[in-house]
C-alpha cells in the first residue's frame, strides 16, 4: 500500500497527542518537593518515588518523531512524484509556516527537556552542606507549558504539509500543461510538414 499524506497527517497527529498526553500526565505527577533529612553537617534529600522523568522524556521522543515526520512528509515523493524544493517553497506563506513549525519544535524541545535535566540533577545528588536546603523539584508548569505548545508545532506541521499538498497539485499542473503544449506543437509542425509535400525532380 502506497503511503499518502492521509496516512503521514495521521502519523504526525498520532505521535503530536502522544507526546502531549505524556507531557500533561508527566506536570500531574511531578512531585512538589523532597523530604530533607538532617544528618551530621548535612542535609539529605529523599525524593519520592515519581514516574515524571521518565513520561517526560516519552514526550520528547513522540516531540521528536512528530517533528520528524512533519519535515520528511513535506519532500516526500507521493505517487512516485516528486517535487523541487524551489517548487515547495515557492509562496512565502509556505517558507512562514515552515520556519514557524521549526522555531515551535525547538520551543517545545526546549521546554521539556529543561526541567528533566533538572530534576536528574536534585535526583542524582541528594546530599548537600546547607544546612538550610529545602530539596526542590524542577520548576513547576515548564514540563506542561512544553505539552501544549509541542501540541501547536504538530497541528502547525500539519498546515505545512497542507501548503505542501496545494505547492504540489499546482507544480504538476503547470508540467501537465506544459507537455500538453510541447505536445500540440509537434501535431502542428507535423501537419504543417504534411501539406507541403516535397518537389518533383
Amino acid at each position: 500500500m502506497a503511503l499518502s499524506m492521509t496516512h503521514t497527517s495521521l502519523t504526525i497527529t498520532f505521535f503530536g497527542i502522544i507526546s502531549f498526553i505524556f507531557g500533561v500526565i508527566a506536570e500531574n505527577k511531578k512531585p512538589d518537593a523532597g523530604t530533607p533529612i538532617p544528618g551530621k553537617d548535612v542535609v539529605i534529600c529523599q525524593y519520592p518515588s515519581s514516574p515524571y522523568v521518565a513520561l517526560g522524556y516519552l514526550s520528547v521522543i513522540f516531540l521528536i518523531l512528530s517533528t520528524a515526520v512533519g519535515y520528511f512528509s513535506l519532500s516526500y515523493p507521493y505517487k512516485k512524484k516528486s517535487i523541487p524544493y524551489s517548487a515547495l517553497f515557492s509562496t512565502k506563506l509556505m517558507v512562514i509556516f515552515f520556519n514557524i513549525a521549526w522555531l515551535t519544535s525547538g520551543l517545545a524541545l526546549v521546554l521539556l527537556l529543561w526541567p528533566m535535566i533538572q530534576e536528574q540533577a536534585h535526583l542524582s545528588k541528594k546530599v548537600h552542606h546547607n544546612l538550610e536546603y529545602d530539596c526542590p523539584t524542577a520548576k513547576t508548569g515548564l514540563i506542561g507549558g512544553g505539552a501544549f505548545v509541542s501540541l501547536d508545532a504538530c497541528l502547525i506541521w500539519l498546515i505545512c504539509l497542507m501548503l505542501a499538498s496545494n505547492a504540489r497539485e499546482d507544480y504538476f499542473d503547470e508540467v501537465e500543461e506544459s507537455l500538453k503544449g510541447e505536445f500540440s506543437e509537434v501535431i502542428d509542425i507535423d501537419y504543417d510538414h504534411g501539406q507541403h509535400p516535397a518537389p518533383r525532380l
